[in-house]
């Protein structure tokens, strides 16, 4: 999302919000990336009127955080750790936006990114019913050993393996050399561009 409270208003007002409960009344699980992480939480300020007017905005109310917009954009790759079942795993993406979040309330945080420092930082924010996580972390389907902790959290009990981001890449690449390779006239182009 490049307006968060905007975007927020335009989910509310098509009643996405009943929807969600509905989904976590059943039991379904909710990830909030970035924006969505935002829109999860009590509320959003904008006092400085960054993304739109200054104002602030009621947010679903899911997760236990307030938002602040700053002017100043946070860009960093961070890499850290995830636990939302079970042991630590590695992940690793990037982070992108101008909000601060702080946790007000209950909640536990299952993932640690490295910060600056060399120590770890909480990141994200993972509701007390476990049905909930929020995070700004971009990336975090990327890997193979977090993409994993991610489905076993939403309840895939599957025989499916995750592959990484890098992994499915050289597929597609491999693939689109066969592809080429079987429909191409090679001693054609080469007697046209040699």
């Amino acid at each position: 999302s490049k307006n968060v409270r905007a975007d927020l208003a335009c989910l509310l007002a098509r009643g996405f919000d009943n929807a969600i409960a509905r989904h976590l009344r059943y039991g379904g699980k909710l990830i909030g990336i970035c924006g969505g992480y935002q829109m999860l939480g009590l509320e959003i300020d904008d006092p400085l009127g960054i993304e739109d007017g200054p104002g602030s905005s009621d947010a679903l109310g899911l997760l236990p955080l307030i938002t602040e917009l700053k002017a100043e954009k946070e860009l960093a790759n961070v890499a850290g750790e995830l636990s939302l079942t079970g042991p630590w795993v590695p992940v690793a993406g990037y982070e992108i936006h101008c909000g601060h979040s702080q946790i007000i309330g209950k909640a536990s945080s299952p993932l640690a990114l490295n910060d600056r420092d060399g120590g770890l930082r909480d990141s994200g924010c993972l509701s007390l019913d476990n049905q909930i996580f929020g995070t700004y972390l971009h990336g975090l389907f990327d890997g193979a050993a977090a993409l994993d902790a991610v489905l076993e959290w939403a309840g895939y009990r599957g025989e499916a393996r995750a592959i990484t981001l890098d992994e499915h890449r050289e597929q597609e690449l491999d693939r689109l050399a066969d592809v080429l390779q079987a429909n191409l006239d090679i001693p054609r182009l080469k007697s046209i561009f040699l």
